[in-house]
């Protein structure tokens, strides 16, 4: 199931990463990325992938691999989207031990596979991970070598704002909302320092007693809650850290 070996290095292959707000992909010949995009779907993947079709065929691909958040309608459009490719397209899904990685959730069907695939990207290592997702949620995952000890998620900026707002998109996040850590002197810097020192916490509270785990983050706003931590504990940056666990996952 997770071999791919009807591709030979030589073929090109679509790896595609489809989350909450985003899609990312990558194409790949061996191990060189030819081509890689990222584009916001609000919510609806399927009509941003409709648009995409033309260039992914363009790709010539021979073999597509997905991560999907997406619940199985959501995946039926996507496969019905991919089929006038006319290439074989598999979708990732969780396993209790793959490539070493044991999986720390009772029910693995509960874990989302975009968590899974970070975890999959680093484990089988001597090192001990603490994975930060900083994308529609703030995730928080504990990686001993191998083995997944479980995690936390948390609402992340943009979730919390909304609920302060009421629910209401139509306020935006000004320009330098998450400048500074500084008490706010309005209502609105209070509500964004807030919710950022609310995250910021959680990331030092649980990591601060293990300086020698090292801090992987990853997603869109992974930069700007890296630039407010104040560990001992060593910090990697890793944009792209579920496509390598996408890739993996298949060979």
């Amino acid at each position: 199931m997770h071999d791919h070996s009807h591709t030979n290095s030589q073929d090109k292959t679509l790896w595609l990463d489809i989350g909450n707000t985003r899609l990312k992909y990558w194409l790949t010949q061996g191990d060189e990325i030819l081509s890689s995009g990222a584009e916001l779907h609000l919510q609806s993947p399927a009509d941003l992938l409709l648009g995409l079709v033309d260039r992914l065929r363009g790709y010539a691909p021979s073999f597509i691999g997905v991560s999907s958040v997406l619940d199985t309608q959501g995946n039926q459009r996507i496969r019905r989207m991919l089929a006038s490719l006319s290439v074989p397209v598999e979708f990732a899904q969780v396993q209790t031990t793959l490539h070493g990685l044991i999986t720390g959730y009772d029910q693995i069907e509960r874990l989302g596979i975009d968590r899974w695939l970070q975890l999959l990207a680093l484990s089988g290592t001597d090192e001990n991970y603490c994975v930060v997702g900083c994308g529609t949620a703030l995730t928080l995952d504990l990686l001993d070598h191998e083995t997944h000890r479980g995690g936390y998620i948390l609402p992340s900026f943009y979730l919390q704002r909304e609920a302060l707002a009421q629910g209401t998109r139509r306020v935006q996040v000004p320009d330098g909302a998450f400048d500074n850590l500084d008490p706010g002197r309005n209502t609105q810097d209070a509500v964004h320092h807030g919710i950022l020192l609310g995250l910021v916490g959680a990331v030092e509270k649980l990591i601060r007693p293990d300086p020698d785990r090292i801090l992987v983050l990853t997603g869109g706003d992974a930069r700007l809650i890296q630039s407010f931590l104040h560990v001992n504990n060593l910090i990697r940056i890793e944009p792209d850290l579920l496509l390598q666990g996408l890739r993996r996952y298949f060979y």
